[in-house]
């Protein structure tokens, strides 16, 4: 008997006896857990382009498309130079997580002005700049609650509040997710980037930091089309990192643990191509859980028969993207 919930907790962490199910009734519980998206509506995209900015290498459109019936999904659309309308290449959805959102993604600054083409001291790193500089047509999209889609409390409070822990707690009092409900909207932007002419729409992969490595995973798991995946500062096991170390209430689903671990998740993606990267010292997702993971899902792809498709590495510093073996494995594998 205890007095302490953590002790508790950790107890029943240890009894959980999960069903043994096929990878596609596992696709169909997730979807569950999240709030039943195979039954979500999914209504013409009515995307629009609201500017082009033109700059040294790339133009980057700003763009909107609707993911549910009233609800709106802003993005930017990065475009390499020299790339013909029909040329077809490989194209990626990025996803940012926790801080200001997508401006963070495409080296905007605080004032809203174009700033240097990579920040090393923000742990985004300008994800979304480094892509379009390898060669990619990049859709980097605002998750909801941050930056451009968050509530007017949060914009008041300055660049880097969030709304996330409020609407997060509204999505699960309606019976869904906020996981649900970010990784159906980069399921709309896939949908998206298959109208463009510039994306090779058998070709598309997901990448994400953080919170937004969570939406990548989920996507590229659910979601067959998503040729190629890669989480940076997320894979992990859930009982080492979002249930030993404090997280924001949007890394959570009733029922999600007593279904799967993360490594089985992830496990999903294969045969198809996944990248990981994570911190030695990353404080939220330590490196012992990438460890346990990393082997658990190694071992999924060598019984699909395809070892050499899943990469993990751990990458100096800590919760931030560092990316350097990114691009030679999307070159390969995109």
């Amino acid at each position: 008997m205890t007095l302490d919930p953590e002790a508790y907790i950790r107890e029943r962490l240890t009894r959980v006896v999960r069903p043994d199910i096929r990878p596609d009734a596992l696709r169909d519980s997730l979807a569950e857990v999240f709030g039943g998206l195979n039954g979500w509506e999914r209504p013409p995209l009515q995307a629009e382009v609201r500017d082009i900015h033109r700059f040294e290498g790339y133009r980057r459109e700003t763009v909107t498309f609707t993911s549910r019936p009233g609800l709106t999904v802003f993005g930017y659309f990065l475009v390499p130079d020299g790339l013909p309308s029909d040329a077809r290449r490989p194209g990626l959805v990025v996803l940012p997580g926790h801080g200001r959102g997508v401006d963070s993604f495409v080296g905007i600054g605080e004032d809203g002005r174009q700033e240097v083409a990579r920040a090393d001291t923000e742990y985004h790193a300008n994800m979304a700049l480094q892509c379009v500089a390898n060669g990619y047509p990049t859709l980097a999209i605002e998750l909801m609650s941050f930056g451009h889609r968050r509530r007017a409390d949060a914009v008041a409070q300055g660049p880097g509040a969030s709304s996330c822990h409020d609407d997060s707690m509204a999505a699960l009092m309606l019976g869904e997710t906020m996981t649900g409900w970010r990784v159906w909207d980069a399921i709309r932007a896939l949908d998206y980037l298959e109208t463009r002419s510039e994306v090779d729409s058998a070709r598309i992969g997901t990448m994400g930091i953080s919170g937004g490595g969570l939406v990548s995973m989920f996507t590229a798991a659910l979601d067959t089309r998503v040729r190629a995946c890669v989480m940076s500062a997320y894979l992990n096991t859930f009982a080492d990192s979002v249930l030993a170390v404090p997280h924001c209430v949007d890394n959570y689903a009733p029922g999600l643990f007593a279904l799967t671990e993360m490594p089985g998740i992830a496990s999903l993606i294969a045969p198809r191509a996944l990248y990981a990267e994570s911190g030695r010292d990353d404080p939220i997702f330590p490196v012992r859980g990438f460890e346990v993971a990393v082997r658990e899902v190694a071992e999924a792809y060598e019984a699909a028969g395809v070892p050499e498709r899943f990469v993990a590495e751990i990458v100096s510093g800590g919760h931030r993207f560092d990316g350097e073996g990114v691009w030679p494995f999307l070159a390969k594998h995109l």
